[in-house]
């Protein structure tokens, strides 16, 4: 410990010359040239030994000065114009920040999110190294893992944007995209936030036309295309019957998809060749009436029994009470 002790002592005071003083701009030429003499003179030690002082702290379970740790190696590493290095080590602190955030909740103490916001700038900051490395796929992931970490922590308008980010990012990856837009959609309901909910299902659908595989011949999806696009009808139709926009504010594609579930569409595979009939007459059921049956409860997912339960309580009992 001691030569770590000894190295730490001597980072600290390369750093000290990086920071903004009072009408002093930063040594930023003497603070590289020490930084450099600092690598060369210990080689790999320096590295390494903030690499071991990060996983003794870990196992002592002291996580967010671990992630310091990881924070001090992604600024040695920047210096040393090594971005894969940067990238994970921002992504150990992240990921560390992240654990203790959760800790302090499952602890219940009290604080002000310090532990998330240093989690969110670590994850940011990864995300951009690995877009400079033309590396989309690596920097989607994290995106999405943040998003998922968000939602879990049961901060779904936090996580949208997230989510969003992720699916910009997995443009080459289709399937991907659609997912990460699927917990946009799913976010967007959790907040209320119906008509967003509804555009981007809509959008959703409309990709997996342009993009997905398609049966010869035909407009209709196949494989995990076809799934995506079912419950993307299915939540579609119920978000409608939530909303109940009038008349003159209904888009095309909006009408074109209740029109589907008119009565006179007696034939389904005239109308929908993605859902099968039974839903398909279910829904069919559910639309005209708007008196849905329990036995179109199994054939949905929670998530669209909640849409349900939601166009249940507007549309036939006012006063809030279910059924």
């Amino acid at each position: 410990m001691a030569a770590e002790g000894d190295f730490l002592m001597r980072y600290r005071a390369v750093s000290n010359k990086l920071k903004k003083r009072f009408l002093r701009k930063p040594n930023v030429a003497e603070a590289s040239e020490q930084f450099g003499d600092l690598r060369f003179s210990c080689g790999l030690s320096s590295l390494r030994a903030l690499g071991q002082l990060a996983k003794e702290l870990k196992q002592q379970d002291c996580l967010q000065y671990a992630a310091f740790c990881n924070l001090a190696m992604a600024r040695c590493e920047q210096t040393l114009f090594n971005a894969p290095g940067e990238a994970l080590a921002l992504t150990d602190a992240a990921r560390l920040f992240l654990s203790s955030e959760k800790e302090n909740r499952a602890l219940q103490a009290p604080g002000f999110d310090e532990h998330l916001q240093a989690a969110l700038n670590c994850y940011s900051f990864a995300i951009k190294v690995y877009i400079e490395m033309n590396q989309p796929v690596m920097a989607a992931s994290l995106s999405l893992e943040l998003g998922n970490a968000l939602k879990e922590m049961n901060r779904p308008g936090e996580a949208i944007v997230h989510y969003q980010r992720a699916a910009e990012l997995q443009t080459q990856t289709p399937i991907e995209a659609l997912l990460s837009m699927g917990e946009m959609a799913t976010c967007k309901i959790l907040t209320r936030d119906y008509d967003g909910a509804l555009s981007v299902l809509t959008e959703m659908q409309l990709l997996c036309q342009e993009r997905g595989l398609l049966l010869p011949g035909t407009s209709t999806p196949v494989g995990a295309f076809l799934d995506i696009v079912a419950k993307c009808e299915i939540s579609r139709v119920l978000l409608l019957m939530l909303l109940e926009p009038p008349p003159q504010k209904l888009l095309p594609e909006h009408a074109q998809t209740l029109e589907r579930y008119a009565w006179e569409s007696f034939d389904p595979h005239s109308q929908v060749t993605f859902l099968p009939e039974n839903v398909f007459l279910l829904l069919q059921s559910v639309v005209v009436s708007i008196k849905p049956h329990r036995i179109t409860w199994p054939f949905l997912s929670a998530e669209q029994n909640h849409l349900l339960h939601l166009v249940v309580q507007e549309r036939i009992t006012p006063s809030g009470q279910g059924i």
